[in-house]
């Protein structure tokens, strides 16, 4: 049972590590169009892609899943 609770956990920050990228990729492709405003826009924007560089970098610790789930 403890790799079984191992691989669910590895799995469940997977996702939500994942679910966090996209939602800040999404947020900096929406600032695009608004980069012309120059009324801190572009503070913002690089606090987005600070977090964005640090959620990738959790993903890449995270590692690959401690093992196969199916088999």
């Amino acid at each position: 049972m403890g790799v079984e609770r191992a691989v669910t956990r590895w799995y469940v920050q997977y996702q939500r590590l994942l679910g966090e990228i996209e939602g800040l990729e999404r947020a900096l492709a929406e600032q695009e169009p608004r980069e012309a405003q120059p009324a801190g826009g572009g503070q913002e924007r690089e606090q987005l892609l600070a977090r964005l560089e640090e959620a990738r970098e959790r993903l890449r610790r995270l590692g690959p899943c401690p093992k196969p789930m199916m088999g």
